[in-house]
């Protein structure tokens, strides 16, 4: 798709469904293109808003970019690229430290990548927010 002439919803609504459909590198390429347009328009406006914004003292208002990066994230860990992966859950746990999900899914990652012992944390984390259950062949709560 191009992406001058094709709306950016639409781009984005591709890029899920190709994560949908389980096109997991693809879609990861699709959401890291759609990330990176978008952070170059913040950067950029940011620019421009700066210099008003000195004269007025207001700060710019920032827009959200938690869905499109969990997407990402997401399509990383299933495409197996996990450090990139960890990065960009690390930056989501950074904005967003009760970010249950968030924990659960560096956890997953980092065991996933071998990491064992460093996942343990994330994952108790993820337990306590409320977004994750430990296994009972693992020790979990019986209920």
């Amino acid at each position: 798709m191009n992406a001058t002439s094709t709306p950016f919803s639409l781009r984005y609504a591709w890029a899920r469904g190709l994560f949908e459909r389980g096109d997991h590198l693809a879609a990861a390429a699709a959401f890291a293109e759609l990330l990176a347009e978008v952070e170059s328009a913040e950067s950029a406006a940011a620019a421009e808003s700066a210099a008003a914004d000195e004269a007025d003292g207001e700060q710019p208002v920032l827009h959200s970019t938690t869905d499109l990066r969990t997407y990402l994230a997401r399509a990383y860990f299933h495409s197996a690229q996990f450090g990139r992966a960890e990065e960009v859950v690390r930056g989501l746990i950074e904005e967003s430290p009760t970010d249950g999900y968030a924990h659960l899914l560096l956890g997953r990652t980092l065991q996933r990548a071998g990491r064992h012992a460093e996942a343990a944390r994330p994952l108790a984390l993820a337990e306590i927010l409320g977004d994750y259950e430990r296994p009972k062949a693992y020790g979990g709560p019986d209920e």
